[in-house]
Parts: structure tokens; C-alpha cells; sequence
């Protein structure tokens, strides 16, 4: 057989099983049953949520600012002379007690002017004494002879004039004394209260004159913090003679974060400053602190501290996340069918990451924590399971909230 029809008969073969194999593939397509068109859902936005816990918390009002000494004192030499005598608390940091003698000026001619002042008073007592006599003898003399008329002495024949004289030469004399024994004694300088030395000028063997500076100090009895408070945060708070005639101002707490610890003073809003601050327009009102040396570390003067002063009480009040609330005073409501909802609320006061709102939601409401790009009124979500409960209160509210209590009700 030739080649060429040989060729032509096996392309034949290949081209007809190509073929039967479309037919095949075509019957089978057709004959399978159309695939079912399903449509994707919709992925929902996962949030986290708190729990709205109502109930009565106190509201803080919180500042900062540094302590200052409530009572400072530079004290001088009333007297001159050498310095003779210093304490060994005269240095700077000394505790001094009140009444302690702090500094002695040789008072070697003060006692000598006492001895000279003691002796001019015997000098012009005897003098009195003398013209008092020669007074009364003169008038028995003028009896005597003018008496019996009725007729009163003459003020020259009485020596009136010269015992006046006397006496006012013995008052003098008098007066003398005292000076020379008040110089005496101001020869010992005395810390007039309980306090801390910052500041010595003088040493032993030093020369000083009236009026030099012999230390200072203040008092560790108590100290004081001006907080300097926007007009808003006072409608909460109690400051005698700013807001409110008589009684107690607000408890405070004054703390101040060291050595990676805290440690807090109480304290009480005692007044306010007489001016208004002309530049940020903000109140100075004053907190002080009882018995600052009394913790170790001392509460010193020039440091810069925080205060939390506890306000009025709001009953019926939610402690949220400073997360959840929106702008606006608005914040996003969760119910149990994941539905979203913007709720408008009321907001007392704002502190650190914690905003404390007054009205607007109710027990147990799920409020979203999570910030979306897009969000709407009536969208669906996901909610974490389970919830957080929002914070009661912190804790330094919380130890304050029973005493402002009573303090509200009163």
C-alpha cells in the first residue's frame, strides 16, 4: 500500500474521535442542571462594648498646683551686738520647736543697762519720796498760820509743780527699766512656732545690727495649694465665701506620684483668692493641708502636686470609658437584637479616660467602646460576648464618696 493513502486514513480516525468527543462533551454539558446563584452576606462590624451600671457617685473636680508654707517668716535682730550663741537646728532643713532659742547676742551691756535703768528708778523713787514730804510738811506749815480762814494752799506753797515733777522723772526712770529689760531679753532670738529652717544669715562670733537677718522659716502645722478652677467646675464644689456663707468647704485629696509610688494628704477647699487670674480668667481656690511633715516623704513647700476635690453627688449616674463618648455628648447604644442606636447624654464632668454622665441612658445598656469610619443610625453590629461593666467610680472617688454623702444630704 502507498504511504500517502495510509496518512490520510489515520488523520480520518483522529479527526472523527476529536469529533465524537465534542458530541460527547456537549451532550454532558447540557444535560447538567444550571448551578444555584447564592448572594454573599454582609460581614457586620465586630464592636466592644460596657455595661451601663447606674448609681449615686461623687463628682471630682481636679486640678494641680504647687504647696506653699501657710505661714513664712523672715526673722531679724531687734538688738546689736556679737553673736555668741547658735542652735544646732539653725541650718537649712532644721526642725525648730516653738519657743526654741535659735540665736543669743553677747547681752553683757544690756545687763549693765538694766542695773543703771534699776538704779535711776531708786534714784528718782527717793526724790518723790523727799519732794512728797517737804510737800507735806509745807502744808501743816500753812495750816498753821492760814488755815483757819478756809483758804486752800497755793500750788507753790502745796510744792505741787515739783511733785509732778518727781513723778514724772520716776516714770521715766520707770520706763527706762523696762526698755533695758525688753533689749535683755531680745538678746535670744526664739523661733516664734513649730516650722523648718530655709534660711540662715548669721554665724558664731558674727557682728549684727538692728534690723539684720538672722533666718527664716515656716510652719509645718499646715500647708496650702491654690487651684486655679474653670467658673464651671465651682457648681460643684463647697468654697467658703465664694459660694457659700458658712461651714466646711469640700474634702480634697492632695498626692503626688514618688519613687514609683503614691502617696496622698487629705485635705479641705478653705477659700478663694481675692482675684480672679486676668489672664486665663480661671478662680485660685485655696486647699489646706493639716500636718504635711507628718508622712515620710513630708508633703514640702515648692512641690508640684495633684488634687482631686470631691464635689456634690449625682444618684443616679454611669462611669464610662472617655472612648465611648462621641462628639456632641452622644453615645452609640447596642440592644439585644445588635441594632445601633446614637443616644444623646448628659455630661457632668470629664477626668483622665473616665467621663461621668449624668442622664441619658439606663440600667444595663450595652454602650460601644469601638470606633467606626462609618457608622449609622439603625446599622447592625456584632457585640463582643460578654460586655464590660463600666467602672463604678475610681478609687480615690470611691473612698471619698461616703463622706460626700453625708455632706449632700446635709
Amino acid at each position: 500500500m502507498n504511504k500517502k493513502p495510509r496518512l490520510m486514513i489515520h488523520l480520518g480516525v483522529a479527526l472523527g474521535l476529536v469529533a465524537l468527543g465534542l458530541v460527547v462533551l456537549a451532550v454532558l454539558t447540557m444535560s447538567k442542571p444550571p448551578m444555584a446563584q447564592r448572594r454573599a452576606a454582609p460581614v457586620l462590624p465586630l464592636v466592644n462594648t460596657v455595661s451601663a451600671e447606674l448609681g449615686p457617685r461623687t463628682v471630682l473636680v481636679v486640678g494641680e498646683g504647687a504647696v506653699s508654707p501657710l505661714r513664712a517668716s523672715t526673722l531679724a535682730s531687734e538688738v546689736k551686738g556679737r553673736v555668741v550663741y547658735t542652735s544646732p537646728d539653725l541650718v537649712d532643713g532644721g526642725s525648730v520647736g516653738k519657743d526654741e532659742v535659735l540665736v543669743k547676742v553677747d547681752k553683757t551691756d544690756y545687763e549693765l543697762a538694766v542695773t543703771l535703768a534699776h538704779a535711776k528708778v531708786k534714784e528718782a523713787a527717793t526724790s518723790q519720796k523727799k519732794v512728797q514730804e517737804d510737800a507735806e510738811a509745807a502744808l501743816e506749815e500753812w495750816k498753821r498760820y492760814k488755815g483757819g480762814n478756809g483758804q486752800n494752799p497755793p500750788p507753790l506753797v502745796a510744792r505741787v509743780p515739783q511733785l509732778e515733777e518727781a513723778k514724772a522723772k520716776l516714770a521715766a526712770a520707770q520706763a527706762q527699766l523696762a526698755q533695758a529689760r525688753l533689749d535683755l531679753e531680745r538678746t535670744e532670738i526664739k523661733a516664734p512656732y513649730k516650722g523648718r529652717i530655709n534660711g540662715k544669715y548669721v554665724d558664731l562670733g558674727q557682728y549684727i545690727r538692728a534690723g539684720d537677718k538672722v533666718a527664716s522659716l515656716y510652719g509645718t502645722n499646715a500647708a496650702e495649694v491654690v487651684v486655679h478652677l474653670e467658673d464651671a467646675a465651682l457648681a460643684w464644689i463647697k468654697v467658703p465665701g465664694f459660694n457659700q456663707n458658712g461651714g466646711q468647704g469640700s474634702p480634697a485629696e492632695v498626692y503626688v506620684e514618688f519613687s514609683g509610688g503614691r502617696i496622698s494628704w487629705p485635705g479641705r477647699v478653705v477659700r478663694a483668692l481675692g482675684e480672679l487670674d486676668t489672664r486665663t480668667r480661671m478662680v485660685p481656690v485655696v486647699v489646706r493641708i493639716d500636718k504635711p511633715f507628718a508622712t515620710q516623704p513630708p508633703l514640702s513647700p515648692g512641690m508640684f502636686v495633684k488634687v482631686d476635690i470631691s464635689g456634690k453627688v449625682l444618684p443616679n449616674s454611669v462611669l464610662l470609658p472617655r472612648a465611648a463618648l462621641r462628639q456632641g455628648g452622644m453615645v452609640w447604644v447596642v440592644d439585644d437584637a445588635g441594632v445601633l442606636s446614637f443616644r444623646k447624654v448628659k455630661v457632668a464632668r470629664t477626668y483622665g479616660e473616665q467621663s461621668l454622665i449624668s442622664s441619658g441612658l439606663s440600667q444595663g445598656e450595652k454602650i460601644v467602646t469601638t470606633s467606626l469610619q462609618a457608622v449609622t443610625d439603625g446599622m447592625s453590629v456584632r457585640v463582643t460576648q460578654p460586655s464590660r461593666k463600666a467602672k463604678g467610680a475610681p478609687k480615690k472617688q470611691a473612698d471619698n464618696e461616703k463622706e460626700s454623702k453625708g455632706e449632700a444630704g446635709s
